[in-house]
């Protein structure tokens, strides 16, 4: 209802003083006075304006089912007491009932009106012998919920008239307007009092951040984390409680977060006693009336990082602990089916050599024990070498002395090495190999010693061994393949432990399950790759990956 609807269909003069009364009533509300005080406004005006009066206020509750005080400056207070909370039904009083049934309640004579039968002994004694009551609604009139009641009280049984009628349907919208605001204005004092709260007593430091870096506020968590007073933070800024080395990036986060998008990082900042705290910050742009600000959040996470960091070093020393353990059992392992391996060898040597000692042999005789002799010393040789070259390899001692190689020749000399082996099988030996290499040529025979020998005594009768190689840009690929019975590819990996022969040790082949071990340790040392692909039922692939020539190291 707007200020000229107000005061249409009144007199001159009371349109007049209710347009200065709801003029005082309206400053009232633009300069955030409270309820009571701008209900104690209304019912004054309205007081003025019907000589004899006596006005009240009550607010119905947000249940619908209590009325409460909202304002009676002329009534005795004994009685505004004994209303206020009064329950509203079909015969509570004027006020109860208005409220009840959102009509219009005129009781022109307390003393009879059946409605005050059990309130009548409340007002008589106050001199109150008449009570009209109109119901307040919410800005649309009739369509919204009833907000309270405007009570007119007369200390003689009173009649309203057509005037009062108009009066009291000009305040009763004021009053409207006043609970609504007040309601409004609580809720948001309510808010910001809710939001106060949660910022200031926040177990996690919180900060409102000016664009520049200035603190525009700052929690109790957040001050006790810095040890610093609020004065004190919103004079220095973000920039005085980061650590000089975490100051940039944290700026920067920061800057970026200024254009809309959240931010989160994890910094450093320094307490005013010169400790460090490690912290995760988040921030987001909030916008105020003084413009665009930053929310900060700061989780104190320094000692979560330092059970990280112990759990880490716990774990790195279980670890080596681990390592350190199985290094030992491999060690233990080692030296066990070294003393295996030797042992054979070096009973036949003893043997042979006591049985010269105390036998008159002939001479056939006595020259296939010397071979004896001789064939024992070479295993035991070769085996003594190849355990040496292992542990330089593992030293990182290994000397090696790369050169451009063409591994063609090498190929040939050591398919001609192992003709015999691969006749003896009916084992066919084909190579088809091209290209230079950078690799140590003595440490590549070796490796092809090895590679090769193992295609061939473990493969099938009748089978083959392809020696085959391809060059790229980076490197050459020498691959030697057989057509032998395969290993299941869980098993693969164990063809680089030391004398882990995956069953054959038991079989007809010789061997001490070092020869791969060994290839793939010197394929390393040349800067190259060893790998092993096998399927079973179809055969093997070991490839060696070695670098094409190139200018040597100074």
């Amino acid at each position: 209802m707007t200020t000229g609807a107000l005061a249409a269909d009144l007199d001159p003069a009371d349109g007049v003083a209710l347009l200065h009364r709801q003029t005082t009533v309206l400053e009232l509300i633009a300069t955030g006075a409270g309820l009571p005080q701008m209900l104690t406004a209304v019912t004054e005006a309205l007081e003025e304006l019907i000589p004899g009066s006596r006005c009240s206020v009550l607010l119905l509750d947000p249940a619908g089912t209590t009325l409460r005080h909202g304002a009676a400056p002329s009534l005795p207070a004994a009685y505004s007491a004994a209303v206020d909370g009064m329950r509203v039904g079909p015969l509570a009083g004027s006020c109860g009932t208005c409220a009840h049934l959102d009509i219009e309640v005129v009781a022109a004579d307390i003393a009879v009106d059946h409605r005050w039968a059990g309130y009548r002994e409340l007002a008589l004694p106050h001199g109150l012998r008449s009570c009209w009551s109109s119901p307040i609604r919410g800005p649309r009139g009739a369509r919204d919920a009833v907000l309270g009641t405007f009570a007119v009280y007369h200390d003689h049984p009173h009649e309203p008239t057509s005037r009062e009628r108009r009066l009291v349907e000009r305040f009763t919208h004021l009053s409207s307007v006043a609970i609504e605001h007040g309601r409004l204005y609580g809720a948001l004092a309510e808010s910001e009092e809710r939001f106060r709260r949660a910022f200031e007593d926040n177990a996690i430091g919180m900060a409102l951040l000016a664009p520049d870096g200035r603190f525009g506020k700052v929690n109790r968590a957040l001050r006790d984390m810095l040890g610093r007073p609020e004065a004190a933070l919103l004079a220095t800024g973000l920039a005085g409680v980061l650590a000089p080395g975490a100051a940039p990036d944290a700026l920067a986060a920061l800057a970026a977060c200024a254009t809309g998008e959240p931010a989160s990082f994890e910094t450093t900042l320094v307490r005013a006693d010169g400790e460090e705290v490690r912290a995760v910050v988040t921030a987001s742009v909030v916008h105020g009336a003084g413009g665009a600000y930053l929310s900060v959040n700061v989780l104190d996470v320094t000692e979560r990082r330092a059970a990280e960091a112990e759990r880490r070093a716990r774990r790195e020393a279980e670890l080596a602990r681990e390592a350190a353990e199985a290094a030992s059992r491999a060690k233990s392992d080692f030296l066990s089916a070294l003393s295996h391996e030797l042992r054979t060898p070096l009973q036949a040597v003893t043997g042979f050599t006591e049985l010269l000692g105390t036998l008159d042999l002939s001479p056939g005789r006595r020259t296939a024990a010397l071979g004896h002799i001789a064939s024992a010393s070479s295993h035991i040789l070769a085996l003594v070498d190849d355990v040496l070259d292992i542990a330089a390899i593992e030293a990182g001692a290994l000397p090696v002395h790369p050169a451009d190689v063409d591994p063609g020749p090498l190929v040939g000399e050591v398919a001609d090495l192992l003709g015999p082996l691969a006749s003896e099988r009916s084992v066919t030996i084909r190579a088809d190999v091209a290209g230079l290499v950078r690799a140590d040529p003595r440490r590549l025979r070796q490796v092809l010693i090895n590679v090769v020998t193992n295609a061939v005594r473990y493969n099938r009768t009748g089978g083959s061994v392809a020696i085959t190689s391809v060059t790229d840009a980076t490197g050459v690929t020498l691959a030697v393949h057989d057509t032998g019975p395969g290993i299941p590819p869980e098993l693969v990996e164990r063809l680089f432990v030391p004398f882990d022969r995956l069953g054959a040790d038991t079989g007809p082949e010789p061997g001490a399950g070092l020869g791969l071990v060994l290839a793939r340790g010197l394929v390393d040392a040349m800067r190259g790759r060893l790998d092993v692909r096998s399927t079973p039922g179809r055969g093997t692939t070991v490839a060696v990956r070695l670098p094409r020539p190139g200018p040597a190291p100074s």
